[in-house]
């Protein structure tokens, strides 16, 4: 085993009327410490299927037929359950896609901050309350919306209060599911802006997940690109960028628009 998470030989399957249907097949790769490694793929190839394994948030019908999961040396599939409520969030915590889906819509931006907290650590309301503000004004906003609905803000503020929230514990690492899926492109900037400042000034590990391979590459000190399943590639971002192995990865980043190319106008009808 090396780095802080280690993940080997993972196999993750859903139960269908027929034969399981194989999401993840033999998929293997390291996170090391301070660590951005990039996860890529189109829609349905199983990233988000390998994020929510590495957590143990999997549901039924999926399950993990084959593999290990390692996290600083604890084996996180063998882990109590008991261990591993405390594991996630403090040790691991997930930004989820959408952050919508993720706030509570009928509670306070506060009230979910001290739901969470009050889970793991005995503290008070006013020290929970203190935290929060903390947190708000690391990302960016103003520590009195703590008293505002989710509906109430941006989607760019909500996926700051859900980084936020993932950061809270001080985990160590950080899986990012699509965090910037629905935003414009000067929201995405800055929320990657922000993780990359947070990143340097907590020093934690991340594992970003996303289609978008451009977006990526400005975050990720390496990148694995799957395919049906599987990691068809894997290597640094310039290695992967700049001279990409496996057919399917030239094919993704021939698909991205230049935006320098020149415009040919359609010719005018006589």
């Amino acid at each position: 085993m090396t780095g802080l998470l280690s993940v080997k030989d993972l196999r993750v399957e859903y139960l269908t009327d027929t034969t399981p249907f194989v999401a993840v097949r033999d998929v293997s790769f390291d996170i090391a410490d301070n660590e951005v490694l990039g996860l890529a793929g189109e829609s349905g190839c199983g990233k988000s299927t390998i994020a929510f394994a590495a957590m143990r948030l999997q549901k039924p019908p999926a399950f993990i037929s084959r593999g290990t999961i390692h996290f600083d040396g604890q084996d996180v599939l063998s882990m109590p359950v008991r261990d591993l409520r405390r594991w996630r969030w403090s040790e691991c915590a997930m930004v989820f896609q959408s952050a919508m889906n993720s706030l509570n819509p009928v509670m306070t931006i506060f009230a979910q901050f001290h739901d969470m907290l009050s889970a793991h650590q005995n503290i008070s309301r006013s020290a929970a309350r203190a935290r929060a503000a903390d947190m708000l004004e690391m990302v960016g906003i103003a520590p009195d919306r703590l008293d505002s609905f989710p509906h109430q803000l941006s989607g760019g503020m909500r996926q700051r209060v859900v980084l936020a929230l993932a950061l809270t514990l001080r985990p160590r690492l950080l899986i990012m599911d699509e965090p910037t899926t629905a935003l414009d492109v000067v929201v995405q900037r800055e929320i990657l802006q922000e993780l990359v400042s947070l990143k340097e000034k907590l020093g934690f590990s991340v594992l970003f997940i996303t289609h978008d391979l451009a977006l990526m590459a400005q975050v990720s000190d390496r990148i694995a690109v799957m395919l049906r399943g599987e990691i068809v590639e894997i290597g640094t971002t310039e290695k992967v960028v700049t001279s990409p192995q496996h057919p399917y990865t030239r094919d993704l980043w021939a698909a991205m628009p230049i935006l320098d190319a020149p415009v040919h106008e359609a010719p005018h009808a006589g």
